[in-house]
C-alpha cells in the first residue's frame, strides 16, 4: 500500500472498522479468562483437587500471556497482525474446546492455562499494534476503546458461563464458548495491513538477491553450454571452475552466518547490559517490586471471590450477576477514568498508582470481616476500579526511563507482573488448604499490596523532582514509532 493511501486511512476511515474488530476479538478472547472465577468452583467439584493446585489454571492463563509478551510482539512484527490474529483465534478456540475433555487438572493447566494464555497474548499484541498503525492523533481514544473489550468480555462472560453451566454442564459450556471463539478468525479477516510485515520484506529481499545471483551466473553457463564440442582439458577446467565457485559460495555463506551470530550476540549483550542499568535505578526497582507485590495479592480475588461467597454460606451457587462481573466492569471504568485523570498536568503518576495500591490493600484486608453478599459486591467493585491502574503504568514508566527506553522497561515490568500473577492464586489456595479458611490468605494478600504501595510512595517522595521533570522530547516524537507504542500498550 502506498504512503499516500496510508495517510488517508490514518485516524479514521477503515481504522474504525479495525477498532470494532479488535474490540470484539478481545471481548471474545478474554471473556472466559477474565471470568475464570465462575469456572473455578466447578473445577474443584469436578476434579476434587486442592484449591492451591486448581488455582494454577487461572493463574497460568493470565500470567503466561504477560511473560511471553516479547515473543508475541516479535511474532506480530514479523508476520503481521492479520495472520497472528487468525492463528490466535484457532489457538484460543482449540484450547477452550480441548479443556472440555480434560481428564485432570494437570491437563487443564496445559489446555486452558498455557494454550489459551499464549493465544490471548498473541491476540492482544496484534490488536494493539494494528490499532496504533491506523491511528495517530486519536490513538489514545482508539486504544481506550479496544482495550476496554477485555473488561466488557469479563462482565458478559461471567453471566453467560454461569447460565451455560446450568443448561449444558461444565463440558458443554467450554465447548460452546470454544466454538464461539472461532469468530476471532472473522475479526482477523478485517485487519487489513497498512505496512508489509518484516517476514514478507525479508522474503522479497531474498528472492531479489537470488534472481540477481542467477543473472550473474548466466554468462558462465552460456559460454560452456555446448560441452560436446570442447576437448577433455577444457571440460576438466570447467568442472574445476564450478567446484571453486561452489566452495567460495559455501565460504561466503559460512562467513555471513558467523557475522549474523556475532551481531545477535552483541545485541543480546547490549540488551542484558541495559537491563542491568535499569535495575540499578532505585525508583524503577521500587516500581517492579510494587507491581510484583500487587499482582501476587491483587489478582487472586478475581479467581477466589465466588468460592469465598460459597464457602462462607453467603450465597448458594452463583448469583445472576457474579462478583467477577462486577469486578470486570468496575475495572473497565477504572481504566477509563484513571486514564483521564493522568491527562491532568499536576497529577503525579507515582502517587496516583501508590494510592490505588493502598486502596486495594485496604479492601483486601476487609474481605475476612465481610459477612454478607452485598459487602462482597461493594469490595469487588472497589477492587475492580483500582485494578484499572494498569493504564497508569506506562505514564509512570515514561517518567523514570524516558520514551526511548519505554518498551524495554515496560517489558521488564510485565515480566514481574506476569510472574506475580502466576504465583498469587496458588499461594492463596495453599493458605486455604492449610488453614481451611480464606481469612489468613486475604490478610497475606492485603499486606503484600499495602507493602508495595507504601514502598513505592516512599521512593516517589524521595525522588519528587525527578518524577516531575518534563520529558525532553517533544510530544510529536512520541507517536513516531507505531511498534514501540504497540509494545507498550
Amino acid at each position: 500500500m502506498s504512503l499516500q493511501s496510508s495517510k488517508k486511512t490514518t485516524d479514521g476511515g477503515w481504522g474504525w472498522v479495525i477498532v470494532v474488530a479488535s474490540f470484539m476479538a478481545l471481548l471474545i478472547a478474554y471473556g472466559s479468562p477474565q471470568s475464570v472465577g465462575v469456572l473455578y468452583p466447578e473445577w474443584l467439584n469436578a476434579f476434587q483437587e486442592s484449591k492451591g493446585m486448581t488455582a494454577w489454571v487461572g493463574s497460568l492463563v493470565s500470567g503466561v500471556g504477560l511473560i511471553a509478551s516479547p515473543i508475541c510482539s516479535a511474532c506480530v512484527v514479523n508476520f503481521g497482525a492479520r495472520p497472528v490474529t487468525i492463528f490466535s483465534g484457532v489457538m484460543i478456540s482449540g484450547g477452550l474446546m480441548l479443556s472440555a475433555f480434560a481428564p485432570n487438572v494437570h491437563f487443564l493447566m496445559f489446555s486452558y492455562g498455557v494454550v489459551v494464555g499464549v493465544g490471548c497474548g498473541l491476540l492482544y499484541a496484534a490488536t494493539v499494534t494494528i490499532t496504533c498503525q491506523y491511528f495517530d492523533k486519536k490513538r489514545g481514544l482508539a486504544l481506550g476503546i479496544v482495550t476496554t473489550g477485555t473488561s466488557v468480555g469479563g462482565f458478559l462472560y461471567a453471566t453467560a458461563q454461569n447460565e451455560l453451566i446450568e443448561l449444558f454442564g461444565l463440558d458443554g459450556c467450554l465447548l460452546l464458548i470454544g466454538s464461539f471463539a472461532l469468530n476471532i478468525v472473522a475479526c482477523g479477516g478485517l485487519m487489513r495491513p497498512l505496512h508489509l510485515p518484516a517476514y514478507y520484506l525479508k522474503q522479497r529481499a531474498a528472492l531479489v538477491e537470488k534472481a540477481e545471483e542467477k543473472r550473474g551466473e548466466r554468462p558462465l553457463v552460456l559460454d560452456h553450454s555446448n560441452k560436446k564440442d570442447l576437448p577433455v582439458t577444457d571440460l576438466l577446467i570447467t568442472m574445476e571452475t564450478k567446484d571453486t565457485l561452489a566452495s567460495e559460495k559455501e565460504l561466503l555463506i559460512c562467513s555471513a552466518v558467523v557475522r549474523l551470530l556475532k551481531k545477535k550476540q552483541k545485541a543480546y549483550i547490549d540488551y542484558l547490559h541495559s537491563i542491568g542499568e535499569r535495575m540499578r535505578d532505585r525508583v524503577f526497582v521500587a516500581m517492579c517490586l510494587a507491581l510484583f507485590l500487587y499482582t501476587v495479592g491483587g489478582f487472586p480475588p478475581l479467581l477466589f471471590l465466588e468460592d469465598v461467597a460459597q464457602s462462607e454460606g453467603l450465597i448458594e451457587g452463583i448469583s445472576v450477576v457474579p462478583l467477577v462481573s462486577i469486578f470486570a466492569i468496575a475495572g473497565g471504568i477504572g481504566k477509563f477514568l484513571l486514564g483521564i485523570v493522568m491527562d491532568i498536568r499536576w497529577i503525579n503518576s507515582f502517587f496516583l498508582y501508590g494510592f490505588t495500591l493502598v486502596g486495594s490493600g485496604m479492601a483486601l484486608l476487609l474481605i475476612p470481616f465481610t459477612k454478607n453478599y452485598v459487602g462482597l459486591q461493594v469490595l469487588s467493585a472497589v477492587l475492580g476500579f483500582f485494578s484499572g491502574n494498569w493504564s497508569v503504568t506506562p505514564y509512570m514508566t515514561t517518567k523514570v526511563v524516558g520514551i526511548e527506553r519505554l518498551t524495554e522497561a515496560y517489558g521488564i515490568l510485565m515480566f514481574f507482573g506476569g510472574f506475580g500473577i502466576m504465583l498469587g492464586p496458588p499461594i492463596v489456595g495453599w493458605f486455604y488448604d492449610w488453614m481451611q479458611s480464606y481469612d489468613l490468605a486475604f490478610y497475606f494478600s492485603g499486606s503484600c499490596v499495602l507493602l508495595g504501595g507504601v514502598q513505592l510512595l516512599i521512593s516517589a517522595l524521595s525522588c519528587w523532582d525527578k518524577t516531575n521533570e518534563p520529558s525532553a522530547k517533544p510530544e510529536a516524537e512520541h507517536t513516531c514509532n507505531c511498534n514501540r507504542v504497540a509494545a507498550v500498550a
